[in-house]
């Protein structure tokens, strides 16, 4: 959607997390919003439970971030490796995860591997580079696999966007 409007899909992202602050902040002080609320604790982690949970919030300011700072290709990467390097490694971790990695507040070495290739994978898609990819792919599953919580949602779109930026 970048591509064909930045301004008004930037606009939307924005008042889509404007709102979900708003509708969280109302779950968090126990009024329900219909459907929001349903979807926010579907999606909660064991670590957001009775908080206000974050992760959308720093999903939306990444992928803002990214689309501020960089060009279309390097935003695209940095978008990418969120969405499919994040969510994957997430749930690899956690459906085929058995090796723990010290120190990492439970992160597997089969979801930072999944992470890997994913990133590898879609930043090749973008850039058609080899070294590119390899280098994005190091860097993100570097950062996914620290104990940041939320925050490799921020991290991710724009650091491995800069890369991108900067190297291709």
């Amino acid at each position: 959607m970048l591509h064909f409007s930045r301004a008004g899909t930037l606009f939307c992202l924005c008042i889509a997390g404007i709102l979900y602050i708003i509708a969280e902040s109302l779950r968090s002080n126990g009024h329900e919003i219909p459907l929001i609320s349903d979807i926010t604790a579907a999606a909660a982690r064991k670590r957001d439970e009775n908080k206000f949970v974050l992760g959308p919030v720093t999903l939306v300011c990444g992928i803002v971030a990214a689309s501020i700072l960089w060009g279309e290709n390097a935003a695209a990467v940095g978008i990418l490796a969120l969405a499919f390097g994040d969510g994957l490694a997430s749930l690899a971790g956690k459906t085929f995860g058995k090796i723990r990695v010290p120190y990492t507040h439970g992160k597997t070495v089969e979801g930072s591997l999944t992470c890997y290739a994913a990133i590898f994978c879609s930043t090749f898609f973008v850039t058609n580079d080899c070294f590119v990819a390899l280098i994005v792919a190091t860097v993100g599953a570097f950062i996914e696999v620290l104990p940041l919580k939320d925050f490799d949602n921020l991290l991710i779109p724009v650091l491995l966007g800069g890369i991108v930026n900067f190297v291709y």
